[in-house]
């Protein structure tokens, strides 16, 4: 069952600490609980052009509240934290014949719609 990226990232979390992150790579979204990490990898790569170096996922339960006489849950959610390449220097490898083959790195190096100003 293939998603489409725009379902599998559900929306980007904004906090201090991820503002932090972004600095150096790490950028966290609230994900589908159905998705992998494979599947975010492919879905951060498709909608922001970047390449992404790891993926960490965990899930996150409900917490209980309470309003007066009334308990209930908050809803449940998973998170990814993604870390995505930084380095846009060019590679450079021994191709056919011994000779130098340099390869260009055609993507981004942060996330600018992410909304933390860098």
């Amino acid at each position: 069952m293939n998603k489409a990226p725009q379902d599998i990232i559900i929306k980007p979390i904004i906090t201090e600490k991820s503002s932090y992150d972004a600095a150096v790579g790490k950028y966290a979204f609230q994900v589908a609980k159905t998705a992998t990490k494979t599947d975010v990898r492919n879905a951060v790569e498709t909608l922001f052009g970047v390449k992404v170096v790891a993926v960490n996922t965990v899930n996150y339960d409900g917490k209980k509240k309470r309003q007066r006489y009334v308990e209930g849950t908050t809803p449940s959610f998973k998170k990814a934290v993604v870390t995505i390449d930084m380095e846009a220097k060019d590679v450079s490898y021994l191709g056919k014949g011994g000779k130098a083959t340099k390869a260009d790195k055609k993507y981004k190096t942060a996330i600018e719609e992410f909304g933390i100003g860098q």
